[in-house]
C-alpha cells in the first residue's frame, strides 16, 4: 500500500496548496491512501465542515486533528456524521466523533488510521498509550487490515520517540505532528514501523509554526497578549512523509519525505 501523510495544514495558504497539488499527487505517486492533519485548516484554528469537505474532495482519505479539534464549534455537529474526521481516541468517553476509522479501498484492502494526542505540555488528557493498544486489540495487522497509520499530536519529541517504540512492529507508521517543523529522523525501526518525529506542516514557513511573524514575535518580546494570531499567507510547502508497506505483514518497505514548493528544499519520493 503507498500512503501519504501530510502534516498540520495552515490556513488559506496552506489548504490551498494542498488542494491544487494533491489530485496530481495522487495520480504520479500511485497513491493508495492520503492522510492529512486538518485541525489548523480553518484561519489557523480549528477545522470547518466545508474545509474538511474541500480536502476530502481534492484526494484526502482521512483528516486527523489535534488540540485545536473544538475550536470550530460547527465540527461538533458534524463529526459524529464523517467517520474520515478523526478526533484523538484519548479524549475522553462520550467526546463527539471517533479516535480512528477503517477505510477501504477500492480494491478491497482495509487501513485503520488512529490519532492520538500527547500529554507532555499538552492538555490533560486521558493516556494515549493505553487508546492506542485499545483500537490495536480489535485489529490485526496484516490480517483484518492491510495497514495501520498513527498520527501522535504531541509536543515532547520524547513521547513521540517512545510511541514509535512502543508500537514498532504493531502497525504501518507513527508520524508525529503539531510542532510545524519537519524532522530529520524518518527512519524504518528495527521492528518495521516507519516513524517521523514531526511531519512539519503545509504552510508558509516565512512565518512562526505558519503565523504572521510580527504578532507572534511580539507575544515573545512582551511577555503579554497582543493581537490575535493569524495565518501567514505567502506561498506554501506541503510537507509530509511517503510510505510503501507490505500487503502480507502491513509494515513499512520504504520510505521518503515529501517537500514541495514554498521555502522548503523540495524532495519528492522516487519510488
Amino acid at each position: 500500500m503507498r500512503i501519504l501523510f501530510l502534516g498540520d495544514i495552515v490556513g488559506r495558504t496552506g489548504r490551498d496548496a494542498v488542494m491544487a497539488h494533491l489530485p496530481d499527487l495522487r495520480r504520479t505517486l500511485r497513491l493508495d491512501l492520503v492522510v492529512v492533519n486538518g485541525e489548523n485548516a480553518s484561519h489557523g484554528f480549528g477545522l470547518s465542515p466545508s474545509i474538511a469537505r474541500d480536502l476530502m474532495e481534492a484526494g484526502a482519505d482521512v483528516i486527523t486533528l489535534g488540540n485545536h479539534s473544538w475550536d470550530r464549534k460547527d465540527l461538533i455537529g458534524h463529526i459524529d456524521q464523517e467517520p474520515r474526521i478523526v478526533r484523538p481516541a484519548n479524549y475522553p468517553p462520550g467526546t463527539p466523533g471517533q479516535g480512528s476509522v477503517v477505510v477501504t479501498l477500492v480494491d478491497g484492502r482495509k487501513a485503520l488510521v488512529i490519532n492520538v494526542m500527547g500529554r507532555q505540555f499538552m492538555e490533560a488528557l486521558d493516556d494515549p498509550f493505553r487508546a492506542v493498544a485499545d483500537v490495536l486489540s480489535r485489529h490485526r495487522l496484516g490480517v483484518t487490515v492491510q495497514a495501520a497509520v498513527v498520527d501522535i499530536h504531541a509536543e515532547a519529541s520524547s513521547e513521540k520517540w517512545a510511541m514509535g517504540h512502543v508500537l514498532d512492529g504493531r502497525v504501518s507508521l507513527v508520524i508525529g505532528t503539531h510542532t510545524h517543523t519537519p524532522t530529520a529522523d524518518h527512519r524504518i525501526l528495527s521492528g518495521g514501523t516507519a516513524y517521523q518525529t514531526d511531519a512539519g506542516m503545509c504552510g508558509d514557513y516565512d512565518s512562526v509554526i505558519g503565523m504572521a511573524k510580527d504578532a507572534a514575535i511580539a507575544r515573545f518580546l512582551r511577555r503579554m497578549p497582543g493581537e490575535r494570531l493569524q495565518p501567514a499567507e505567502g506561498e506554501a510547502s506541503l510537507a509530509g512523509m511517503m510510505v510503501e508497506t507490505d500487503d502480507t505483514t502491513g509494515l513499512a518497505r520504504r520510505m521518503a519525505p515529501l517537500r514541495l514548493g514554498g521555502l522548503l528544499a523540495p524532495t519528492t519520493p522516487d519510488f
